[in-house]
């Protein structure tokens, strides 16, 4: 058993005042178990690497980072089928920057797979340069490579502007993302989903 100070540590006691802590800041210290503390804590990580990270919603068969790719290509790049390439580096860092926080290289291979045909079956990205190979070389640097939507993402997302889904505050709460993609087609299906989680994965 242990507990957690929720005071100051170098605050110091009142005189007369109650073994308990009491005053108006009423107890001091908070028991808790320690194997239940760690399991509490364990459970909301997981949760919170499921949902937010690792694995795709099977409404729309997208994770959080592909979905928001997506979405900052459509919306802020307006980067459809019919538009010009822009520079990889600058969709990377709309979505860094407005809606998935994260390192840009994780950002730059979730954008590459999505182009590359031999890693999804239908793929999503429409890319212009070295987008790697089946035999393991790997793509050229985001500042190299240009890229836009293919039509089938177009259709995954041409509803948002008729607001059939819901949409949450972005991580520095700036902003407005949405839940899930008003997908028109079965995209799971389509191109399957892998992931690994905290004590889950899928493939």
């Amino acid at each position: 058993m242990f507990a957690a100070d929720l005071t100051n540590k170098q605050q110091k006691k009142r005189p007369n005042e109650p073994a308990g802590g009491g005053g108006d800041g009423g107890a001091g210290e908070v028991p808790a178990f320690l194997h239940e503390e760690a399991r509490r804590r364990y459970l909301n990580y997981a949760l919170s690497v499921i949902t937010s990270r690792a694995l795709p919603d099977v409404r729309d068969g997208l994770k959080p980072v592909q979905r928001r790719i997506l979405f900052g290509m459509y919306h802020d790049h307006h980067l459809t089928h019919e538009a010009k390439f822009q520079k990889s580096a600058k969709v990377v860092g709309t979505v860094m920057g407005q809606y998935h926080p994260h390192g840009d290289s994780a950002i730059y291979e979730a954008l590459v797979r999505m182009a590359q045909e031999f890693s999804l079956r239908y793929p999503l990205v429409d890319g212009h340069g070295n987008f790697g190979s089946l035999d393991g070389d790997s793509a050229a640097a985001m500042r190299y490579t240009e890229c836009r939507l293919q039509p089938l993402a177009s259709e995954l997302l041409v509803e948002l502007k008729k607001k059939t889904v819901g949409y949450r505050p972005t991580y520095d709460g700036s902003l407005f993302e949405p839940i899930v993609i008003p997908s028109r087609v079965p995209q799971l299906l389509m191109n399957g989903a892998t992931g690994i989680a905290v004590g889950m994965a899928t493939n």
